[in-house]
């Protein structure tokens, strides 16, 4: 039987993106579609959405309405139509109208320190439901140290790094290097560092893609 091709993928994205969890979600199941063809190594890489939003928050709403325009009936039908595309890849949304948007940027430190842990992977699936599921806070080091203790992660060590600066500089050479690259919107899916795939792809796309990239490699 010949060995599944090996692919390295970098998955730019944020974890207050909903379209993030969209993708992630769909690249799994093309993944798992693909694994007597395919061998992926995910990396996650750091894009902040709003990196001057303050630590206290905003309202999902009011966010969204001065950054987009959006107005109350179409913000409404934007949510549920990434409901139901979040529930196509077994992805729950939940709480949109109540939701806040907070700064991500300790919780890009936490992922970027993880990956050399073998836990980044659970550790930012379990970000993306953290806050679009449950309705938790991951700008809030308490939080964000408890959601990687939960995937395994050494909870006292995700603690000492939130509460310091480590990785900072890390995280932000990783966001400028993605942005000098001409990723300006996320999710966006870098095969093999040359190749991209754009958005919340559906599962069939990403399958589609990822098998022609295989059999060229």
């Amino acid at each position: 039987m010949t060995e599944p091709q090996a692919l390295r993928i970098d998955f730019v994205s944020d974890v207050s993106c909903p379209w993030c969890a969209v993708g992630l979600a769909s690249l799994e199941r093309a993944l798992d579609a693909l694994k007597d063809e395919v061998r992926a190594e995910i990396h996650f890489q750091p894009f902040e959405l709003n990196p001057q939003m303050p630590r206290e928050g905003e309202d999902v709403g009011e966010h969204i309405a001065k950054k987009y325009g959006m107005n109350s009936t179409q913000l409404a039908q934007n949510q549920e139509a990434i409901r139901q595309r979040g529930a196509a890849v077994g992805f729950t949304f939940a709480n949109q109208d109540t939701r806040r948007i907070y700064n991500t940027f300790d919780a890009h430190r936490l992922l970027h320190w993880a990956e050399g842990s073998g836990h980044q992977h659970a550790l930012k699936r379990a970000l993306l439901t953290a806050y679009f599921t449950d309705g938790r806070d991951v700008g809030d080091r308490d939080v964000l140290a408890q959601v990687a203790g939960s995937v395994g992660l050494d909870i006292d060590e995700a603690r000492a790094v939130l509460d310091s600066d480590r990785y900072a500089a890390d995280v932000r050479g990783q966001e400028q290097f993605f942005q000098r690259a001409g990723i300006h919107s996320v999710p966006a899916i870098i095969i093999n560092r040359q190749h991209l795939i754009s958005g919340g792809q559906p599962p069939e796309v990403f399958e589609q893609a990822l098998r022609e990239l295989a059999t060229r490699s």
